[in-house]
């Protein structure tokens, strides 16, 4: 028996299942290339995190190395120091009267205890600083070293403003992140012409940040920090001050890392020094 020609209804029909496969596959490459597109992205990413955590290793590394040379020679000149300072002050006695004389061996005396404060920021530099984590306000951390650092703000005629949510409570160690910030208060006055405003700002990260618990920036008023110096501003013994000691920063830099937290400084357009602090 003949085979039935195939009809327009059996022709229709096989073109819409056509038709149906042909966009059940077009769906299934579209999702295929959806899923490829966030796997690159994501390779992407961990690409770009595992270099971070190398870079971060490699400077770990080389720090552990200068911070147990370091360590050696402050023990080294720390004894020496001592008995200058005791040869300066019996000098004095034997001097009493005669004041030109003893005001070179205040000089000395000055000299000594600048190199025993420089010895002590070394050997606080080489130990390893580990955080004692615990629930607070980061508000109340705030307020604490702003008020340890209002003299130096009058002193240099700058004014300080502080905006964030009261309370935010976090788990930090709240002496290291106050020992932070007032660092880097301290070096936001200095750097700040009089008439200048310091501005401190906290807050719970944005969605997008690799923070857990908040960002905090401190902006100083100042003229910024030159852009061949910013990729070494947190290395120990740099410093742009003419009586600095380089290591107010690379000590901060430590105390956020203690906090497995990142901190970031950057040169707004508008001006001034932004150091921004993630946690």
């Amino acid at each position: 028996m003949a085979a039935a020609a195939p009809t327009s209804f059996d022709a229709t029909q096989r073109m819409e299942e056509l038709g149906r496969i042909i966009l059940a596959y077009s769906d299934v490459t579209e999702k295929l290339q959806r899923t490829q597109d966030q796997l690159n992205r994501t390779v992407q990413s961990l690409r770009a995190e595992l270099g971070e955590k190398n870079r971060l290793l490699e400077r770990r590394n080389r720090l552990a190395a200068l911070g147990e040379m370091a360590a050696g020679l402050a023990h080294e000149i720390r004894n020496p120091l001592g008995a200058i300072q005791l040869y300066a002050s019996v000098l004095g006695k034997d001097l009493e009267g005669r004041e030109r004389s003893l005001e070179m061996v205040r000089k000395i005396s000055g000299g000594v205890r600048r190199l025993e404060s420089l010895v002590t920021q070394v050997l606080q530099f080489t130990r390893e600083i580990r955080a004692t984590v615990g629930a607070c306000d980061l508000a109340a951390v705030v307020d604490q070293a702003v008020d340890f650092a209002e003299p130096l703000f009058a002193q240099r005629k700058v004014t300080v403003t502080v905006q964030g949510p009261r309370p935010l409570e976090v788990r930090i160690d709240p002496l290291l992140i106050g020992q932070a910030l007032l660092n880097l208060l301290r070096n936001a006055a200095e750097a700040s012409h009089p008439g200048g405003v310091v501005q401190i700002s906290f807050a719970p990260p944005p969605a997008d940040s690799d923070a857990r618990q908040f960002h905090l920036i401190v902006r100083d008023g100042g003229p910024g920090i030159p852009a061949d110096v910013l990729d070494r501003i947190f290395n120990p013994f740099f410093t742009t001050k003419d009586d600095g000691t380089g290591l107010g920063l690379a000590i901060v830099h430590q105390m956020v890392e203690a906090h497995d937290g990142t901190i970031i400084v950057t040169n707004p357009a508008d001006g001034g020094a932004k150091f921004e602090v993630r946690i």
